[in-house]
Protein backbone atom coordinates (compact mmCIF):
# COMPACT_ATOMS: atom_id res chain seq x y z
CA UNK A 1 0.00 0.00 0.00
CA UNK A 2 0.92 3.63 -0.78
CA UNK A 3 0.63 6.35 2.30
CA UNK A 4 -2.00 7.71 0.25
CA UNK A 5 -4.20 4.73 0.10
CA UNK A 6 -5.02 4.55 3.87
CA UNK A 7 -8.46 5.39 4.98
CA UNK A 8 -8.69 4.63 8.85
CA UNK A 9 -5.67 4.85 10.97
CA UNK A 10 -5.96 2.73 14.51
CA UNK A 11 -4.32 3.59 17.57
CA UNK A 12 -2.72 1.15 20.05
CA UNK A 13 -3.34 3.58 23.93
CA UNK A 14 -0.51 2.80 26.27
CA UNK A 15 3.16 3.66 25.21
CA UNK A 16 2.02 4.72 21.46
CA UNK A 17 -0.48 7.52 22.24
CA UNK A 18 0.00 8.25 25.90
CA UNK A 19 2.84 8.23 28.11
CA UNK A 20 1.71 5.72 30.69
CA UNK A 21 4.10 3.06 30.39
CA UNK A 22 6.05 3.42 33.97
CA UNK A 23 2.97 3.88 35.63
CA UNK A 24 1.51 0.64 34.52
CA UNK A 25 4.80 -1.44 35.53
CA UNK A 26 4.50 0.49 38.67
CA UNK A 27 0.80 -0.44 39.61
CA UNK A 28 1.87 -4.45 38.58
CA UNK A 29 4.99 -4.15 40.97
CA UNK A 30 2.68 -2.76 43.99
CA UNK A 31 0.04 -5.90 43.09
CA UNK A 32 2.93 -8.29 42.73
CA UNK A 33 3.88 -7.07 46.64
CA UNK A 34 0.22 -7.29 48.02
CA UNK A 35 -0.58 -10.29 46.68
CA UNK A 36 2.40 -12.27 47.92
CA UNK A 37 3.69 -12.55 44.19
CA UNK A 38 7.58 -13.09 43.37
CA UNK A 39 8.21 -9.78 41.66
CA UNK A 40 8.98 -9.39 38.06
CA UNK A 41 11.56 -7.86 36.66
CA UNK A 42 10.86 -4.50 34.33
CA UNK A 43 11.45 -5.63 31.29
CA UNK A 44 8.93 -8.97 31.90
CA UNK A 45 6.49 -5.97 32.76
CA UNK A 46 7.01 -4.17 29.91
CA UNK A 47 6.61 -7.33 27.08
CA UNK A 48 2.74 -8.61 28.52
CA UNK A 49 1.34 -4.53 28.24
CA UNK A 50 -0.96 -4.47 25.12
CA UNK A 51 -2.84 -8.19 26.57
CA UNK A 52 -5.68 -7.66 28.26
CA UNK A 53 -5.12 -7.68 32.25
CA UNK A 54 -6.01 -11.23 33.20
CA UNK A 55 -4.61 -12.59 30.09
CA UNK A 56 -0.85 -9.91 31.36
CA UNK A 57 -0.72 -11.07 35.23
CA UNK A 58 -2.01 -15.14 33.89
CA UNK A 59 1.10 -14.64 31.44
CA UNK A 60 3.66 -13.14 34.39
CA UNK A 61 2.03 -15.63 36.66
CA UNK A 62 0.78 -18.82 34.93
CA UNK A 63 0.01 -20.81 38.18
CA UNK A 64 -2.01 -17.55 39.94
CA UNK A 65 -5.83 -19.32 40.21
CA UNK A 66 -8.83 -17.36 39.70
CA UNK A 67 -9.77 -15.57 43.38
CA UNK A 68 -6.09 -14.87 43.43
CA UNK A 69 -6.59 -13.16 40.27
CA UNK A 70 -9.58 -11.26 40.78
CA UNK A 71 -7.48 -9.62 44.25
CA UNK A 72 -4.21 -9.19 41.76
CA UNK A 73 -7.00 -7.12 39.59
CA UNK A 74 -8.32 -5.18 42.36
CA UNK A 75 -4.69 -4.18 43.46
CA UNK A 76 -3.28 -3.25 40.10
CA UNK A 77 -6.62 -0.96 39.74
CA UNK A 78 -6.29 0.00 43.26
CA UNK A 79 -2.75 1.70 42.42
CA UNK A 80 -2.71 3.13 39.03
CA UNK A 81 -6.75 4.86 39.45
CA UNK A 82 -5.01 6.48 42.21
CA UNK A 83 -1.56 7.57 40.14
CA UNK A 84 -3.86 8.62 37.49
CA UNK A 85 -5.22 11.12 39.44
CA UNK A 86 -3.34 13.44 37.09
CA UNK A 87 -3.86 11.74 34.15
CA UNK A 88 -0.47 10.42 31.67
CA UNK A 89 0.06 13.00 29.50
CA UNK A 90 -0.06 12.32 25.35
CA UNK A 91 3.34 11.98 24.00
CA UNK A 92 4.58 15.04 22.04
CA UNK A 93 2.73 15.61 18.72
CA UNK A 94 0.19 13.27 19.17
CA UNK A 95 -3.31 16.38 19.40
CA UNK A 96 -1.52 17.74 16.68
CA UNK A 97 -1.00 15.00 14.42
CA UNK A 98 -4.45 13.83 15.61
CA UNK A 99 -5.98 17.30 14.34
CA UNK A 100 -3.66 16.84 11.03
CA UNK A 101 -4.89 13.26 10.20
CA UNK A 102 -8.90 14.28 11.10
CA UNK A 103 -8.04 17.59 8.88
CA UNK A 104 -6.92 15.22 6.34
CA UNK A 105 -10.34 12.93 6.36
CA UNK A 106 -8.60 9.78 8.10
CA UNK A 107 -10.78 7.66 10.21
CA UNK A 108 -9.63 7.59 13.26
CA UNK A 109 -9.75 4.76 15.97
CA UNK A 110 -8.60 3.41 19.38
CA UNK A 111 -7.90 -0.34 19.97
CA UNK A 112 -6.37 -1.37 23.60
CA UNK A 113 -5.51 -3.67 26.06
CA UNK A 114 -7.08 -1.01 28.42
CA UNK A 115 -10.53 -2.02 29.92
CA UNK A 116 -13.50 -0.22 28.85
CA UNK A 117 -14.06 1.72 32.39
CA UNK A 118 -10.21 2.52 32.04
CA UNK A 119 -10.88 3.70 28.45
CA UNK A 120 -13.39 5.93 28.50
CA UNK A 121 -11.63 7.75 32.02
CA UNK A 122 -8.53 8.80 29.78
CA UNK A 123 -10.51 10.08 26.99
CA UNK A 124 -12.79 11.72 29.08
CA UNK A 125 -9.52 13.40 30.94
CA UNK A 126 -8.34 14.20 27.80
CA UNK A 127 -11.61 15.96 26.26
CA UNK A 128 -11.79 12.87 23.63
CA UNK A 129 -14.81 11.19 24.36
CA UNK A 130 -16.57 11.55 21.29
CA UNK A 131 -13.59 12.08 19.50
CA UNK A 132 -12.68 8.68 17.72
CA UNK A 133 -14.83 7.44 15.35
CA UNK A 134 -15.09 3.97 17.01
CA UNK A 135 -12.74 2.71 20.20
CA UNK A 136 -12.27 -0.91 21.13
CA UNK A 137 -11.18 -2.13 25.14
CA UNK A 138 -10.04 -5.55 26.04
CA UNK A 139 -12.81 -6.32 28.29
CA UNK A 140 -15.63 -5.96 25.48
CA UNK A 141 -13.67 -8.55 22.65
CA UNK A 142 -11.01 -10.65 22.53
CA UNK A 143 -7.42 -9.92 24.05
CA UNK A 144 -4.55 -8.88 21.42
CA UNK A 145 -3.51 -10.33 19.47
CA UNK A 146 -6.72 -11.84 18.48
CA UNK A 147 -7.67 -10.03 15.70
CA UNK A 148 -11.49 -9.66 16.66
CA UNK A 149 -10.97 -5.91 17.64
CA UNK A 150 -9.39 -4.61 14.40
CA UNK A 151 -12.06 -6.71 12.27
CA UNK A 152 -14.82 -4.64 14.65
CA UNK A 153 -13.54 -1.25 14.22
CA UNK A 154 -13.13 -1.68 9.89
CA UNK A 155 -16.44 -3.22 9.85
CA UNK A 156 -18.01 -0.40 11.77
CA UNK A 157 -16.16 2.07 9.58
CA UNK A 158 -16.82 0.42 6.52
CA UNK A 159 -13.26 -0.36 4.79
CA UNK A 160 -10.89 -3.03 3.92
CA UNK A 161 -8.10 -4.23 6.14
CA UNK A 162 -5.89 -3.27 3.94
CA UNK A 163 -7.01 0.43 4.13
CA UNK A 164 -6.35 0.32 7.35
CA UNK A 165 -2.76 1.20 9.54
CA UNK A 166 -2.72 -0.23 13.13
CA UNK A 167 -0.20 1.59 15.18
CA UNK A 168 1.21 0.07 18.24
CA UNK A 169 4.31 0.06 20.30
CA UNK A 170 4.53 -3.47 21.48
CA UNK A 171 4.54 -7.22 19.63
CA UNK A 172 0.66 -7.70 20.59
CA UNK A 173 -0.25 -4.84 18.61
CA UNK A 174 2.02 -5.45 15.44
CA UNK A 175 0.76 -9.63 15.69
CA UNK A 176 -2.97 -8.36 15.76
CA UNK A 177 -2.39 -5.92 12.53
CA UNK A 178 -0.67 -9.17 10.83
CA UNK A 179 -3.26 -11.69 12.29
CA UNK A 180 -6.19 -9.25 11.01
CA UNK A 181 -4.42 -8.67 7.39
CA UNK A 182 -3.25 -5.06 7.99
CA UNK A 183 -0.23 -2.98 7.93
CA UNK A 184 1.07 -1.83 10.78
CA UNK A 185 3.62 1.09 12.07
CA UNK A 186 5.83 0.30 15.08
CA UNK A 187 6.80 3.20 17.70
CA UNK A 188 10.32 2.98 19.29
CA UNK A 189 9.78 4.94 22.49
CA UNK A 190 7.05 2.73 23.78
CA UNK A 191 6.83 -0.74 26.09
CA UNK A 192 9.21 -3.27 23.38
CA UNK A 193 12.37 -2.48 21.90
CA UNK A 194 11.91 -1.52 18.14
CA UNK A 195 14.38 -4.34 17.35
CA UNK A 196 11.72 -6.54 19.00
CA UNK A 197 8.92 -4.82 16.94
CA UNK A 198 10.92 -5.01 13.50
CA UNK A 199 10.45 -8.86 13.65
CA UNK A 200 6.74 -8.50 12.70
CA UNK A 201 7.25 -6.63 9.87
CA UNK A 202 5.86 -3.31 10.38
CA UNK A 203 6.17 -0.88 7.48
CA UNK A 204 7.09 2.07 8.92
CA UNK A 205 8.92 2.33 12.60
CA UNK A 206 9.09 5.95 13.92
CA UNK A 207 10.93 7.48 16.65
CA UNK A 208 8.69 10.07 17.18
CA UNK A 209 5.29 10.79 16.98
CA UNK A 210 4.82 13.28 14.21
CA UNK A 211 6.74 11.18 12.19
CA UNK A 212 3.38 9.48 11.32
CA UNK A 213 2.37 12.09 9.84
CA UNK A 214 4.91 13.29 7.91
CA UNK A 215 5.07 9.57 6.02
CA UNK A 216 1.17 9.98 5.32
CA UNK A 217 1.39 13.14 3.78
CA UNK A 218 3.67 11.37 1.01
CA UNK A 219 1.38 11.57 -1.91
CA UNK A 220 3.96 8.83 -4.07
Amino acid sequence: MRPSDYKLLIFDWDGTLADSIGRIVEAMHVASERSGFQLRDDFAVKGIIGLGLPEAIRTLYPDINDNELVAFRQHYADHYIASEAVPSPLFEGVVESMEAFRADGYRLAVATGKARRGLDRVLKSHGWEDYFDITRAADETASKPHPLMLEQIVAHCGVRPEQALMVGDSSFDLQMARNAGMDSVAVSYGAQSIEALKLFEPCLAIDRFSELHTWLSQRV
